[in-house]
């Protein structure tokens, strides 16, 4: 079996669908052309690839607070999709509870994209999501997370970290990114246990381009520290900001080159499965 057939399930990716779902209006970036992709196209490409399920991720990019392509899609294919959602820093229990219900299993924070002050007063919203036994997604990047550790020390919350934690890879003569504050608190993390960890997002802080092998050092070590019951793999299509080309197959093959069969087992499916009841 070739790494194209082996089962998967697609744990960070987004649907854009601006003919169908027109983009909101107060929208910083509206992604055109290859970014965007249906529904019912991201599910050809996935039986392409071996993927049966996906955590879709409501995107900051064309959607921002509006969540309604993404319940879209869920409620057309609930036994292939289920999502992450975004939502105002105040929403209540009751809004929660009724997106838990339609297939969300979380809330999406961008700190890479909004910066800490933005989410500076999310303490009771982490706490709503705990009782919900819902996720918390965050997307940091550089030294970002290091602030946050006495928030997820606090609320305890069931957390996600996207796409590697999007470290910081400049090196010099003097330098190591495991070094830095931020991929301290990673680490720190994966040692209690307190989150589980996305491998995916390389072209987002590699240094170099595809195959960015900058990138296979901090994504061993990181399902080292975690372990294979906390990582999960995710493809991150429709590959929003990218350049040069990405594309679905070169990138599952980066993974062929980092793990082994049985680790790709659990970050594939196992892990994953196990995490969102797929």
């Amino acid at each position: 079996m070739g790494i194209f057939e082996e089962p998967k399930i697609d744990s960070h990716c987004h649907i854009l669908d601006p003919e169908g779902f027109p983009y909101s209006a107060d929208v910083a970036y509206r992604p055109s052309g290859q970014e965007t992709g249906t529904a019912n196209y991201f599910k050809s490409v996935m039986a392409c690839y071996g993927a049966r399920h996906a955590l879709l991720v409501g995107p900051n990019s064309g959607y921002n607070l509006n969540n309604a392509c993404l319940l879209d899609a869920i409620e057309n294919s609930p036994s292939v999709f289920k999502g992450i959602a975004v939502v105002p820093n105040d929403c209540d229990e009751k809004t929660l509870a009724q997106f838990k219900e339609k297939g969300i299993v979380g809330v999406a924070f961008n700190y890479a994209l909004n910066g800490l002050a933005h989410y500076a007063n999310i303490e009771p919203l982490l706490a709503r999501l705990k009782k919900l036994e819902m996720w918390a997604q965050f997307q940091v990047e550089g030294d970002q997370l290091a602030s946050l550790l006495p928030l997820i020390d606090a609320t305890g919350v069931k957390l996600m970290i996207d796409h590697c934690g999007r470290p910081d890879l400049k090196r010099d003569a003097s330098t190591s990114p495991f070094d830095s504050e931020g991929f301290k608190a990673m680490l720190t993390l994966g040692e209690k246990g307190s989150a589980v960890m996305k491998i995916s997002g390389y072209a987002k802080f590699s240094k170099e381009t595809y195959p960015f092998a900058d990138v296979a050092e901090v994504a061993q070590l990181l399902v080292k520290t975690y372990g294979l019951d906390r990582c999960i793999w995710a493809s991150d299509w429709p590959y929003l900001k990218a350049t040069p080309r990405l594309d679905y197959g070169p990138m599952l093959q980066l993974m062929e080159r980092d793990f082994t069969l049985n680790e790709r087992q659990h970050l594939f499916w196992e892990t994953p499965k196990e995490l969102f009841g797929f």
